[in-house]
């Protein structure tokens, strides 16, 4: 009886760790609005994405204020600013703000959204760097630019929207998994006649769902990139978050396989040392 409980409990932890990393690197690194900005923070210092993010984001400043008679000298001034924005002093302080407004508009709870600016899965809010580019032009040209509140790209298909509501919902809840995993091991231990075939086990497991996390990461990314936002700024930032967030994840995956195989160690050095101690008491 100890051994049945013992096998069902360290399957029944393999399988809710199997859920519980994933959902809480998820909870981490992209519900919460913190972790959501460091992964994609270091985007904006790609200088391909950047030069093509500040063009975006330049050419939608609105210069309808601006005197007929000066409108000549405006465009000129928009591609200056374009190709200087990323290196003004305003410029980290403003894609981050940029972060937080799309983190903060994509994951919105969809009685609070407004408009269309929760249809995808990211929407990238730009104001903050149509803002800073308006600021410098205003400054180098007297001329008045009032910027505004909002300028959105949107990532991904409104159909996406769904899966930020459910990573909202359901993703901090692999807290409560991972808990429940380490009691079901810990049940495991307490109720096994030999503690190394439960050692034994979850090492393997581990191994396991480290290859299973790899394949799935693999194949999510895949197929993510397979969806054309039909915005070029937006496929470029959905490929350059997919690629931090492979290899942020890819930390969590080489964690668990390097515990597995410390747990499988750990069996092995109990095995011999439990055999050791039969000998010697006979």
């Amino acid at each position: 009886m100890r051994t049945l409980v013992s096998a069902i409990a360290t399957v029944l932890g393999i399988l809710l760790a199997a859920v519980a990393v994933p959902a809480i690197w998820v909870d981490r690194n992209v519900v919460q609005e913190d972790g959501f900005v460091r992964l994609a923070a270091p985007l904006g210092t790609d200088s391909d994405f950047q030069r093509k993010l500040a063009a975006a984001a330049v050419g939608t400043i609105d210069t309808g204020s601006v005197p007929g008679f000066l409108s000549g000298l405006v465009q000129p001034m928009l591609e200056k600013a374009a190709e200087s924005l990323t290196g003004l002093p305003g410029y980290p302080a403003a894609w981050e703000e940029t972060l937080r407004r799309s983190h903060r508009l994509s994951f919105a709870d969809p009685a609070a959204s407004h408009g269309g600016a929760a249809a995808s899965t990211l929407t990238l809010d730009v104001a903050p760097l149509v803002a800073l580019g308006s600021e410098e032009i205003s400054r180098t040209t007297r001329l008045p630019l009032d910027p505004p509140e909002e300028t959105l790209i949107n990532v991904g298909q409104p159909a996406q929207k769904e899966w930020t509501e459910r990573l909202t919902t359901y993703a901090p809840m692999g807290y409560i998994l991972a808990i429940g995993s380490a009691v079901a091991f810990l049940l495991a231990l307490v109720a096994a006649r030999r503690r190394w075939t439960v050692l034994l086990a979850a090492g393997l497991g581990g191994l396991a769902l480290a290859g299973l996390w790899g394949v799935g990461l693999q194949l999510g990314s895949a197929r993510a990139q397979a969806t054309d936002t039909g915005n070029a700024v937006a496929n470029m930032f959905r490929d350059e978050f997919l690629a931090a967030a492979g290899a942020d994840f890819q930390t969590w995956i080489t964690t668990a396989a390097v515990t597995g195989a410390v747990l499988v160690a750990a069996a092995v050095v109990t095995l011999f040392a439990s055999r050791k101690r039969e000998r010697t008491s006979r």
